[in-house]
């Protein structure tokens, strides 16, 4: 298989676990933060297939995503094989994608890793990183916001101060720096409207 086949194999596969997610991690999450992150690579002079391939996959074992994460990341190593992508690729896929999680606070050793959870990040902020934060909470019975302090923990909003606004600062590469200036500045109009509207 070429690189371009494997890749639109990635991208089919990918489709078959994320077509129907509603939490904002669908397969379009998926497909920008896989171009978001081919992109970064130019930029950064890192390897397009693997950064674009674990950002089509970077979701794949995500414990609020699936039953079996263990399962899901061997299934998806058993995938990667059989469309003819070598043991070094699998590696560098799986290396790629494994650190990208805010969650765990890590930042992955390699560039292709530091690409991908650039390109994850990016997809959180900005006018689609909203919506997908309050697609997030209506699936999880998550409030919009609330006005007491021990009832806000929770909400959708809350979240823009627990990690989203953090973002922009903890960009790895500086393509992404750049990208992301906007887009929290976009947030942070968001939020001041809400909050005109919401008094």
């Amino acid at each position: 298989m070429t690189v371009n086949d494997k890749t639109a194999a990635i991208r089919d596969y990918v489709y078959t676990l994320f077509n129907d997610d509603v939490t904002g991690h669908d397969f379009f999450h998926m497909k920008r933060v896989a171009f978001m992150a081919r992109y970064l690579a130019e930029q950064e002079q890192a390897d397009p297939f693997i950064c674009g391939a674990a950002g089509w996959v970077h979701d794949i074992g995500d414990q609020k995503l699936f039953a079996n994460p263990d399962k899901a990341i061997s299934e998806l190593r058993e995938f990667l094989c059989s469309i003819g992508c070598t043991t070094g690729e699998i590696s560098n896929i799986q290396t790629a994608s494994e650190d990208v999680s805010f969650s765990k606070g890590s930042i992955p050793d390699a560039l292709e890793g530091k690409i991908v959870q650039d390109a994850d990040r990016l997809d959180a902020i900005g006018a689609i990183g909203i919506a997908r934060t309050f697609a997030y909470g209506a699936a999880n019975s998550q409030m919009l916001w609330h006005d007491d302090e021990e009832g806000r923990k929770e909400t959708s909003v809350q979240h823009f101060y627990d990690k989203l606004l953090h973002l922009k600062n903890l960009m790895n590469t500086p393509a992404a720096a750049q990208i992301a200036v906007e887009r929290h500045q976009f947030m942070e109009t968001y939020l001041n409207q809400f909050f005109k509207e919401w008094q």
